[in-house]
């Protein structure tokens, strides 16, 4: 059955978002996606992953399904389940039969998250066959093809538990992202907070400079997301170095020295 795209025209993403490319990601993407070939994107918290998604998905005029991967994430959460409905039982779709069925772009964000059994079921989905069995069926559903499956996980932050098996995987197309470079990094900030280029440039510069504690006992430096984030808060009349303590500092760390250490980076740029 092939879902009408009136029945899914909340997942279309009509306003072009902002997105500012730092390599050749966009044309791999389109012909991963031209060859009916799923994509992995690596790359830290907060570079860009899931806006790069949102912009493809504009871009190549397809309906965007995202599903944020957790623990509890089930493959009955994913393929659907039966409901009662008014005395009797109907089967809903889950987010990604609803992607295979309308020719979606299906985003399954940190999938390392997911639980082990929950990522088998990806595996007819990113091969040749590029089907979805739904046991509770009894069915097999060929994907559309449009149909293009997207997932993404952070290297950084996983361990041998939580790691991608070689069997999934060898199945994608691999996209590596990392922070942008400086004056691109200075160009996003500026454009999606609202503050002027010097005050984005002051944010970029901390940022840059939390990141090299990565090696001193932070886990991780700020992102460009948090960047952002302070920017806004600066824009809407919160005081530079304030706007960094709460969006920035505190976000990144407890520990005391820590805090002390990226307060002064701050103190010493504004």
């Amino acid at each position: 059955m092939y879902i009408n795209e009136k029945d899914i025209e909340e997942y279309f993403i009509r306003q072009e978002p902002f997105y500012l490319p730092t390599g050749n990601e966009v044309l791999v993407f389109t012909r991963a996606w031209e060859n009916r070939m799923p994509v992995l994107l690596k790359g830290p918290t907060g570079c860009g992953k899931t806006r790069f998604v949102e912009y493809m998905a504009w871009k190549l005029n397809r309906p965007l399904v995202t599903v944020a991967c957790h623990d509890d994430l089930t493959a009955a959460d994913l393929v659907g389940r039966y409901h009662i409905k008014g005395g009797d039982t109907v089967w809903v779709d889950g987010p990604l039969t609803r992607a295979v069925r309308s020719g979606a772009l299906c985003y399954l964000d940190e999938i390392v998250e997911a639980r082990k059994d929950t990522t088998v079921i990806i595996h007819p989905l990113s091969d040749n066959r590029r089907v979805l069995p739904v046991e509770k069926l009894g069915k097999i559903i060929e994907a559309q093809p449009e149909f293009m499956l997207i997932i993404s996980y952070n290297p950084g932050y996983q361990s041998i538990v939580k790691d991608l098996k070689p069997s999934t995987r060898q199945r994608f197309v691999s996209l590596e992202f990392s922070y942008p470079g400086e004056d691109s990094e200075i160009e996003i900030v500026a454009k999606e907070s609202g503050v002027s280029k010097e005050t984005a440039a002051a944010l970029v510069k901390i940022g840059r400079m939390t990141r090299n504690l990565k090696e001193k006992g932070l886990i991780e430096g700020a992102s460009t997301r948090l960047l952002i984030h302070a920017g806004k808060l600066v824009c809407s009349g919160v005081e530079p170095r304030e706007a960094c303590s709460y969006a920035i500092t505190g976000t990144l760390s407890d520990d005391r020295e820590m805090l002390s250490a990226i307060g002064e980076m701050v103190d010493a740029v504004f």
